[in-house]
């Protein structure tokens, strides 16, 4: 019979990651590769440029723990305005390196089996949700029933949502968001992160047992790990503070449910040892 203390809440930690746009959330992940992780980033914002210059100042040699992937459909001017450059591809592509991170000359699996010391990052949801939304409309046809492809785009994000973090995913994961204030029916308005449409924003948390805020008060940057009126935050109790600094707080949240990844070790060079001089037929014949 399963025991608590077996839990896969052991091995791995799933994150929702809110925060306004600018605020720093990017950036935040900069702790966790010179702590010791391998980030492989599925880029749907393309703005990684932060986190490059604050590796580059901090922790250089760490920029191989950073692994990215940035996918975006291509606009051009249409009759009626902008529109996407042919097919949109940016979902289909996410979802195939979501099963097998391989594109180039790179592969590395499949990301449920990068196990414990690996964290993916979905940079971020909000671009994520327009590129399934736009692959929905694609399908559809201009024919479509509006509601039916906003239905549609809804159930297939929330179809990966469930599948990030589930027991059979077994990689750390970072889901990064952005927050728009809503009212739900029979609730005060509240922070909740941006979706498809008010009907999925308020089901995304749902999936997460860890679910943090970046806030920016007055240039300070923190994380906000407790509720308040305007969100309804989740944090297991073994992170006993309320909040934490911004700059290095992904981390300590990291070491204290995770502990610190496993050293990279790296592959011994055997030199072979000095080889006697053989005798001179052998010589000769080696120059044939």
């Amino acid at each position: 019979m399963p025991s608590l203390a077996d839990h896969q809440s052991n091995l791995f930690t799933k994150v929702l990651f809110l925060g306004d746009s600018k605020s720093g959330k990017t950036t935040a992940l900069w702790s966790l590769a010179r702590a010791g992780y391998k980030l492989r980033i599925l880029d749907m914002d393309n703005l990684l440029d932060s986190l490059k210059e604050k590796m580059l100042r901090e922790c250089p040699k760490h920029l191989g723990n950073v692994e990215y992937r940035t996918l975006r459909d291509d606009y051009k001017v249409g009759p009626q305005g902008m529109m996407i450059d042919g097919t949109p591809k940016a979902a289909m592509n996410a979802m195939r390196m979501l099963n097998n991170w391989k594109y180039d000359d790179v592969d590395l699996g499949d990301p449920a089996g990068w196990g414990p010391d690996c964290i993916l990052v979905i940079d971020s949801l909000s671009r994520l949700c327009d590129a399934v939304y736009d692959h929905h409309v694609a399908l559809a046809g201009s024919k479509a029933d509006g509601r039916a492809i906003y239905k549609n785009a809804q159930d297939a994000v929330g179809m990966v949502l469930a599948d990030l973090t589930s027991k059979t995913f077994q990689t750390n994961i970072i889901v990064i968001c952005h927050g728009q204030y809503m009212e739900v029916p029979g609730s005060t308005p509240k922070i909740y992160p941006q979706g498809l449409g008010q009907k999925l924003s308020p089901k995304i948390p749902q999936y997460f047992p860890v679910y943090i805020r970046l806030v920016n008060r007055a240039g300070k940057r923190t994380l906000q790990l407790e509720s308040d009126a305007m969100i309804d935050l989740a944090m297991p109790s073994r992170v006993e503070a309320k909040s934490l600094p911004a700059d290095d707080g992904l981390a300590t949240i990291f070491e204290t449910l995770r502990g610190k990844p496993a050293p990279q070790v790296k592959p011994q060079v055997v030199t072979a040892p000095p080889v006697a001089e053989k005798p001179k037929a052998v010589t000769l014949q080696r120059r044939i």
